[in-house]
């Protein structure tokens, strides 16, 4: 979701990391003279030296953080959390402003240790051109009529993974969401290769995925360390999958198929994306699928409105189960999840209410004027999508769980699950497609219920219902 845009990270992930340089910045940007006619910074305030205000925001409920900053300063204040100087909006037409109409002057920003992860050319940390033809390649492997022949091999996966589920006492329902949208990240950009290779880019990935939010020491021995090296790993597999493909002189429909095809892409900067992609596409829209399944729980007469039983009717599933039964294979197509309006529309009252990517980072490349304020060079921006979805100006009730408020469409930049601009999710309907499939299936062939306390919410550094939601599923009968 995003699923390429950035997300929250751990505050201890770069504090020590740009602790001093960030230091001398606000010394510099606050003790120089300025001018007579320099614009004033937003109002706020920057807490204590060279930490800020991040132990403030993250020893609660960020949400409270960013809540109470605009209460009290409004829709656009200064603050400094995670090393950085701050200015977060939290208004449609600021966020409209620093994503889309001066979006050139706001570049995304990721710490320097993620990037060395990831990979420095990955898509999400460019502008201009090179983003540009990245955004086109991903799309055009992306895009509806490519999704097209792969939705009864996400069906199978889904299928594969319920089985497993009901074979097992008890789940923990966001780490299996995050092995079913890991299995299908890698049926997008290797095709049948992802299979084949499969457990060896799992293995490595995960690695890789432990040293995120680490401290970016790369000695033996430490976290960051040893995802460095996962990393080389996961770049020899990448090669060792192009290297067949070149021999064999094969077409492919999937994203590395894409990549390839253009010949103004070194291994290394295709490498580089096909690692992001993985990133990008995984924990996000895992963490979308375990709050759906808590959202439907609570909500008893939302998920009879999406489910077909024996005891249950709802003519929207019952018209692609008749769909499907029409059909010799009896396989879900890409039109059957077209035909899921209900459906829909909870995953985007799910992604509203949850609000995954509660923030992306900006930066601006230059001295900006937006509404009277000066937003420094230098200075990390952030839209506060989370905000915004929970304003009761725009969304009534916003803490009810409502699908049918998407009964019609939200007004322009008031709705970014995937973000907005050119840096906007290139892969969401992908995203989609894989959470349709999924709740097709668990809704009208099973029943879950939750294990203990439900009520709770962690961070780390998505939202998530308390425990990662563990969950008992069982085949209706």
């Amino acid at each position: 979701m995003d699923i390429f845009t950035n997300s929250p990270i751990h505050p201890f992930f770069f504090i020590f990391a740009a602790v001093f340089a960030s230091g001398l910045f606000i010394l510099n940007r606050f003790f120089s003279k300025r001018g007579p006619q320099q614009l004033p910074l937003p109002p706020g305030s920057m807490g204590y030296p060279y930490v800020g205000e991040t132990f403030q925001m993250y020893s609660q409920d960020p949400n409270v953080f960013f809540t109470s900053k605009q209460s009290k300063y409004g829709p656009i204040f200064k603050t400094h959390i995670l090393g950085c100087p701050c200015v977060m909006i939290s208004s449609p037409e600021a966020a409209k402003f620093v994503l889309v109409t001066k979006s050139n002057i706001f570049k995304p920003t990721f710490p320097a240790s993620k990037e060395r992860m990831l990979g420095r050319q990955a898509i999400f940390f460019h502008q201009g051109d090179y983003h540009s033809k990245l955004r086109k390649l991903v799309l055009r492997a992306f895009m509806p009529q490519s999704l097209h022949y792969i939705v009864p091999q996400v069906e199978s996966l889904a299928l594969h993974a319920l089985h497993s589920w009901e074979a097992t006492h008890e789940i923990n329902t966001y780490l299996e969401m995050k092995t079913y949208t890991f299995n299908v990240a890698l049926l997008s950009i290797f095709g049948k290769d992802g299979a084949m290779y499969g457990e060896e880019l799992k293995r490595c990935y995960y690695v890789l995925e432990k040293g995120y939010n680490s401290m970016p020491v790369n000695l033996p021995g430490t976290l960051f360390h040893k995802a460095m090296k996962a990393r080389k790993e996961l770049g020899r597999i990448v090669a060792k999958i192009m290297a067949m493909r070149r021999e064999m002189k094969h077409d492919h429909n999937d994203l590395l198929g894409s990549f390839m095809e253009d010949k103004e892409l070194t291994d290394e900067q295709i490498t580089d994306n096909v690692i992001g992609v993985i990133f990008a596409a995984r924990d996000t829209t895992a963490s979308a699928l375990t709050w759906v399944l808590k959202y439907l729980r609570d909500n008893p007469s939302v998920l009879q409105a999406v489910t077909v039983s024996f005891f249950l009717s709802s003519e929207e599933q019952e018209e692609v189960a008749k769909q499907m039964i029409s059909r010799e294979k009896g396989a879900l197509s890409w039109g059957d999840t077209k035909m899921m309006p209900v459906t829909s529309r909870v995953i985007q009252e799910t992604l509203r209410l949850a609000s995954i990517l509660s923030f992306t980072f900006r930066e601006a490349v230059e001295d900006v004027e937006y509404e009277g304020y000066l937003i420094p060079k230098g200075w990390k921006v952030l839209p506060l999508f989370r905000n915004i979805h929970h304003n009761p100006d725009i969304f009534p009730d916003p803490e009810k769980f409502d699908p049918s408020r998407f009964e019609v469409a939200p007004k322009a930049n008031t709705f970014m699950p995937f973000g907005s601009g050119t840096h906007a999710c290139p892969g969401n309907e992908l995203a989609k497609v894989e959470i349709l499939v999924l709740l097709h299936h668990l809704t009208t062939k099973y029943r879950w219920s939750i294990v203990g306390d439900n009520n709770g919410i962690q961070y780390g550094p998505f939202a998530l219902p308390q425990n990662g939601l563990p969950i008992k599923l069982s085949l209706k009968k």
